[in-house]
């Protein structure tokens, strides 16, 4: 069996050459495996490494990471397409796991779990325990993947003609193409076994900056798919309530400041409400781990929450404006 790994690049010399070498040693046996790498208008020398590590290499203007997906497993030969990313190395076992997973022809996609490839940062070890928190609850089938982790059969992205290239980023594109292949009666398999190694932000303007796209782009996203509004395997109670607690405590916030009485009381409990889903996972983990640095992740949490809500506020502007966002 032939399988391809399509890897979307931009920028990525620091880490390419390692996700390169770590994708062509999944061969096993009759287990065939060609790596893309697709420079997506680099001007580092993320081209150049990923050929010296063994890539087949096809080069584009900028166009955003779906782009360059779709340009990859379009040039591709193998039966299977399996993504991820410039910054994440593939575990021992990868796209083994990740086949395992294709056990009935309803099956159109199996997605995988992360690890942590800088432990040494604080914020990065924290980010990678609230996504295994995630993890950790999510069931055998789900309604959303991620693409740095992911195994699709070519037919399947046939069908639904692949990654939307109007997402521009790493954001929304992975949901946008997990709903289409629901919606076409295909199920997505979970196995977190099937394991990539990830570098997280190590920066809290990183991060937030990340978060900020991650609301812009859901706005687009649930204008494609208003069911899924209510969330997905990966969306918790407090990730749906976070929008409504922001713009509460903004709304209420801007009323008191221009002296309209009568908020006060609304403000200390939207703000009340909100503080407290975020204070209670990390503060839990203090308490019950005696993990004391989670403590400053309460702060992340708290201003995360904010970074995305205006970027889904200003993404929900300029979609309801019909622009085309070039982010």
């Amino acid at each position: 069996m032939k399988v391809s790994v399509v890897i979307p690049a931009y920028n990525a010399e620091r880490t390419i050459g390692e996700a390169v070498v770590h994708s062509l040693s999944q061969t096993r046996g009759s287990l065939q495996v060609e790596v893309i790498v697709v420079d997506d208008g680099s001007t580092d020398d993320t081209a150049a490494i990923a050929e010296a590590a063994g890539a087949t290499v096809i080069r584009q203007q900028n166009a955003g990471p779906a782009a360059a997906r779709n340009r990859g497993w379009q040039s591709a030969t193998g039966t299977f397409l399996c993504f991820t990313d410039s910054d994440c190395i593939p575990i021992a076992g990868w796209l083994e796991n990740l086949l395992d997973g294709f056990t009935d022809s309803h099956v159109g996609a199996v997605a995988g779990s992360y690890e942590i490839a800088n432990p040494r940062s604080w914020l990065a070890r924290w980010v990678q325990q609230e996504i295994m928190e995630r993890h950790k609850r999510m069931p055998p089938f789900i309604r959303a993947f991620g693409s740095y982790n992911v195994a699709i059969p070519r037919h399947v992205l046939q069908a639904t003609g692949g990654f939307d290239p109007v997402y521009r980023r790493a954001s929304g594109e992975d949901n946008d193409l997990s709903y289409r292949i629901i919606k076409k009666g295909w199920r997505i398999a979970f196995r977190p076994q099937a394991r990539v190694s990830h570098y997280h932000p190590e920066k809290l303007w990183q991060y937030l900056m990340e978060q900020y796209r991650h609301g812009f782009w859901r706005a687009k996203l649930y204008k494609n798919h208003p069911d899924m509004v209510g969330g997905d395997d990966y969306t918790r109670l407090r990730d749906r309530l976070e929008p409504i607690l922001v713009l509460g405590i903004m709304g209420f916030s801007i009323l008191s400041v221009l002296g309209i009485t009568g908020f006060t009381w609304p403000l200390l409990v939207f703000l009340a409400a909100y503080t407290f889903i975020h204070l209670s996972w990390p503060m839990s983990w203090w308490l019950g781990e005696g993990k004391a640095d989670a403590l400053p992740y309460c702060g992340v949490t708290f201003l995360r929450g904010f970074t995305r809500t205006f970027g889904l506020v200003v993404g929900l502007l300029r979609f309801a404006l019909k622009r085309d966002p070039q982010r």
